[in-house]
């Protein structure tokens, strides 16, 4: 079951692939940045398939950071 929470696995993965990132699978405990992270080598089997799930399902939307508007 997929956790939709800010700082999941679903949401780092889905993150990461969202900002152009490699995976690396991770999460925070409590809010993002501010809380802690979840190392790959800490998480569940089922933690990391999480992750990739989130990332997967970002890279087949097409959903990407558009840099341009930063400049």
């Amino acid at each position: 079951m997929t956790d939709p929470r800010h700082g999941g696995p679903y949401d780092r993965g889905s993150m990461d692939s969202y900002y152009g990132r490699g995976p690396e699978p991770h999460y925070y405990i409590g809010p993002t940045h501010g809380g802690k992270r979840v190392e790959e080598a800490d998480m569940t089997p089922e933690e990391i398939e999480e992750y990739h799930r989130g990332y997967d399902d970002n890279e087949r939307a097409r959903n990407f950071k558009n840099w341009e508007y930063d400049l």
